[in-house]
């Protein structure tokens, strides 16, 4: 009896030496891994034109929808052009311009509101929009890094109207993660910019 406990402890041992062995050999690499991201399917790029009833008309990607913006401080011709798939949200709002005091007062406002992620951007920059064949000014804001909102501007023909947009993704802000998307539907607010018209 005592022979047999001797010979199972004995192979015991050895099956544990082959398994710490096993273990312990080769060479596997434990450093962290970048994280992953969902892969993208991007849509074909389409366009249909928005002709509702406020002074403005542009083209919008046949992906997106515009809705009414519902908050409670919302004003006629406020619209947000939501991006489903990509959790954004591109919000217009409008303004009629009835004042020089007023109009400055608003391009002000449209540089604060651009201004206020200085805390996570990186950096801010301007571009000039002119369209002088149908009276379409602005500017247009890229915001690199981590803000909020990564893309604004503001358009106006300098007497009567005046529109601002800001692009925000409905998520905490990675630039590294959202860039792809950002690529993406900046192109479309180019396409929307470019195709802007005052009624």
């Amino acid at each position: 009896m005592e022979l047999k406990t001797k010979t199972s402890v004995r192979y015991l041992a050895l099956l544990m030496l082959v398994l710490f062995l096993a273990a312990c050999g080769g060479n596997a690499d434990y450093s962290p891994k970048p994280r992953g991201y969902y892969r993208i399917v991007f849509p074909a790029k389409e366009y249909r034109p928005y002709t509702e009833g406020c002074p403005f008309t542009f083209d919008y990607p046949k992906y997106s929808t515009i809705e009414p913006d519902r908050s409670k401080d919302a004003k006629p011709c406020w619209q947000n052009i939501q991006f489903p798939q990509f959790n954004a949200t591109l919000h217009l709002s409008y303004q009629p311009v009835t004042s020089k005091k007023e109009f400055n007062q608003l391009i002000e406002d449209a540089h604060k509101l651009s201004f206020k992620h200085t805390i996570k951007a990186t950096s801010i920059d301007e571009g000039v929009i002119a369209y002088p064949d149908r009276k379409v000014y602005g500017i247009y804001y890229t915001i690199d890094g981590n803000a909020a909102s990564s893309a604004q501007f503001y358009l106006t023909d300098s007497t009567k109207h005046y529109l601002r947009g800001a692009l925000y993704f409905n998520s905490e802000p990675r630039l590294d993660s959202i860039q792809p998307v950002l690529n993406f539907i900046k192109k479309d607010m180019d396409v929307m910019i470019k195709s802007f018209r005052w009624k």
